[in-house]
């Protein structure tokens, strides 16, 4: 589901600072070699990424759900000098090719890689958090809020993407597969959570942005 009209999006893309040459080249070689280019953040969900960084200068950044790196490559824009960005991905079959990307980037000294499931990887990590990405599987989704929420600051931000999921969480007349409702049951528990201040954007799939009271 398109959630504004095409012509609408291309003009934001059309006035929304360029992608740098590195990111257009994984832009490009994505869509041309892997599966499901789609999970790409893309250009305009990109540019608001790196946007949202630059505003934190977080020292710490923890991204669950790589895919190609597009993301991490983003948020690794608004890192403090010394800053690191941990990524976790599942996803062994596009190591090498990821791994390429942040290698020829200026982040390379700065990105924390590890290949593993989150929910056994989250826990041994001890460093405190200013900004969590999340970007997975979405059944594990309340897990990964769980799992982080204690390891970031106070005044640090969580973004979970794909909230929208399609439009699927709002239609009522199809049948409700398992990620959809993990999706409405994440969205509904951060959003009674006390913890946490809300506000669901409607960019791209769907931004909720967290941010820890």
């Amino acid at each position: 589901m398109k959630f504004l009209a095409e012509e609408i999006e291309a003009y934001s893309v059309a006035h929304t600072e360029d992608e740098n040459a590195l990111l257009k080249s994984l832009n490009r070689e994505t869509h041309a070699h892997v599966l499901n280019p789609r999970m790409l953040s893309g250009h305009l969900q990109g540019r608001f990424l790196s946007m949202i960084s630059r505003m934190i200068r977080p020292d710490n950044i923890l991204e669950i759900g790589t895919y190609t790196g597009y993301s991490a490559l983003c948020l690794c824009e608004g890192l403090n000098e010394g800053g690191k960005l941990i990524t976790v991905d599942i996803n062994e079959e596009l190591e090498t090719f990821t791994r390429r990307f942040f290698e020829s980037s200026p982040f390379a000294d700065h990105i924390d890689y590890q290949i593993g499931k989150a929910t056994d990887i989250i826990p041994t990590l001890n460093e405190t958090f200013d900004l969590v990405f999340i970007d997975a599987d979405k059944i594990n989704y309340t897990n990964y809020f769980n799992l982080c929420i204690e390891k970031v600051r106070t005044g640090g931000f969580l973004i979970a993407d794909n909230v929208l999921w399609s439009g699927k969480v709002i239609q009522d007349d199809i049948k409700i597969d398992k990620d959809t409702q993990a999706l409405l049951d994440f969205n509904k528990m951060v959003h009674e959570d006390s913890r946490v201040s809300n506000i669901l954007l409607p960019i791209r799939d769907g931004l909720m942005i967290l941010q820890k009271l």
